[in-house]
């Protein structure tokens, strides 16, 4: 079968370090073609693939321009992209197009001589987002968590995947002396990092950033977590790769999250899994779809609650941390539930 799958081009893909869209949409390349299938990819030109790369732009948007000038360019060439996006599906004519780069597709989705499947990877609460999918409520859409859905209901849902990862990149680990709590993502007010901090400042548990901070939340970090860094019981690292991730987490007695929004699905929940590190996060967005309340970690309800069970991780079983991420969120199951909408693909040509 003849694939197309288009990316966001903020990153390369794979991440070079922070990025989950990205590394998704990578995952899916790589086991398709293993599948055996003709796989072209649609995104930065310094992405590194398997697939038959199609470059958007030459370089993606953070190698291509400083910090402060991303967030104009951003939005003007996720526009002008475009245009090549829907010159390329009509050079390569592929039986299906998984779009990975959201609603500034959809409206072109009649124009496009094959099924395409949107799969929608953060929560629906942007105007652009509402206005466009209310417009064109035929767009086949796949959830990444079925918590994510609840924003917007009554669009057309054609199936619902959870994410996965290449299980060989987060082996489990053999770590004997785990001595610090995780913090691993992006620095932001939505995932929670001054609530963690403050937490851990009532323990004598030690915390271990690893984490980007983009140029919006730049402030957050100056004013609100950069004062409760001490560099001994809170220890800021920065962002971190693939291979370092893996290490970090596998170090860890546990990973640490307090959510403030609704979570579509936490990437570096199932990666803190794989490597046998338990999860503690508190219930919201897709957490409760995603982890075994006192079989993977701890799904709590306040504050008080998780600085209570950080000392419980103990009895948490890596092996059962793992077994959860190979029943459910390998790389492979994640492909395999894509294809088989390609089977049906006669009835979602708009």
């Amino acid at each position: 079968m003849r694939i197309v799958l288009t990316a966001p081009i903020e990153e390369p893909v794979p991440p070079v370090k922070y990025g989950g869209t990205e590394l998704v949409v990578s995952n899916l390349a790589e086991e398709m073609i293993r599948l055996g299938h003709e796989v072209y990819l649609l995104a930065s030109g310094d992405s590194q693939t398997s697939a038959q790369l199609v470059p958007l732009i030459p370089t993606s948007l953070r190698k291509m321009y400083r910090p402060s000038e991303i967030d104009t360019w951003r939005n003007v060439l996720k526009v002008t992209q475009l245009a090549k996006v829907l010159q390329e599906i009509k050079r390569l004519q592929p039986d299906v197009v998984y779009n990975h780069q959201g609603w500034r597709l959809a409206p072109f989705i009649p124009l496009i001589d094959c099924p395409v499947f949107t799969t929608i990877h953060g929560p629906l609460n942007t105007p652009q987002e509402e206005f466009t999918y209310r417009h064109y409520p035929k767009t086949p859409l796949i959830s990444i968590s079925l918590n994510q859905r609840l924003a917007m209901p009554k669009l057309n849902w054609v199936k619902n995947i959870y994410n996965g990862i290449d299980i060989r990149l987060f082996p489990l680990s053999k770590a004997k002396n785990r001595d610090y709590f995780a913090f691993l993502g992006r620095v932001s007010p939505e995932k929670g990092l001054k609530e963690i901090c403050l937490m851990i400042k009532n323990t004598q548990h030690k915390l271990k950033i690893a984490a980007k901070v983009d140029t919006v939340d730049v402030p957050y970090f100056e004013q609100e977590i950069k004062p409760l860094i001490d560099g001994q019981q809170i220890e800021f690292i920065g962002e971190i790769g693939p291979k370092q991730k893996a290490r970090f987490l596998q170090k860890a007695k546990g990973l640490l999250l307090w959510l403030n929004w609704e979570e579509p699905f936490g990437l570096v929940v199932i990666e803190a899994l794989a490597c046998g590190t338990p999860v503690i996060v508190n219930r919201r967005g897709a957490m409760s779809e995603i982890m075994s309340n006192g079989k993977t970690g701890f799904l709590v309800s306040n504050l008080l609650e998780m600085q209570t069970q950080l000392d419980q991780v103990e009895r948490i079983s890596s092996k059962v941390c793992r077994q959860q991420v190979l029943d459910r969120f390998t790389a492979r199951k994640m492909t395999t539930a894509y294809l088989s909408l390609a089977t049906e693909k006669n009835n979602y040509l708009l």
